[in-house]
């Protein structure tokens, strides 16, 4: 199955309200599979933002890691190897095992200040992983429609 038709299959939506939220910081794949690089987005979202399902999956992983909370989303219909969506940090809201449907609160961004995160502002960290390949997170953001426009003379 090719990727972009899973995307298109997916009901998709943004992780933090309102739509679309600021970027922070893009995707940027590293070299190597231990290069350094940013293996996600971060999205603007202050403390105690709800973090929800972009599409219908299974949570996989609610806990921390390395001090920070994260969750692990499976995405439903992803084909083999199911695409993985994690979030961090934040505070989990529901627990491994948790079928979940697109919008659905899964999450709270941590109350924690910029200096516990690779955040200079309070951000919620996005990632998009197919196996153990990364994969940039704003191919599940929906996008805009193209329309093309007449051409005034």
């Amino acid at each position: 199955m090719q990727l972009t038709t899973v995307f298109l299959a997916l009901a998709l939506l943004w992780p933090v309200a309102p739509p679309p939220p600021p970027i922070l910081r893009g995707w940027q794949p590293p070299p190597g599979p231990y290069a350094a690089g940013h293996r996600g987005v971060d999205l603007a979202a202050p403390p105690g933002t709800p973090v929800l399902a972009p599409a219908a999956g299974t949570v996989t992983f609610a806990g921390p890691v390395g001090g920070r909370g994260v969750v692990t989303l499976t995405l439903t219909g992803t084909g083999t190897p199911p695409l993985r969506t994690t979030f961090s940090p934040v505070t989990p809201l529901t627990t491994a095992g948790t079928h979940v449907t697109p919008g659905t609160p899964i999450a709270e961004t941590a109350p924690e200040t910029t200096s516990d995160t690779h955040c200079t502002t309070p951000c919620l960290h996005w990632g998009l992983l197919r196996g153990d390949t990364y994969l940039n997170p704003l191919l599940l953001a929906p996008h805009a429609r193209s329309r093309l426009l007449p051409v005034n003379d």
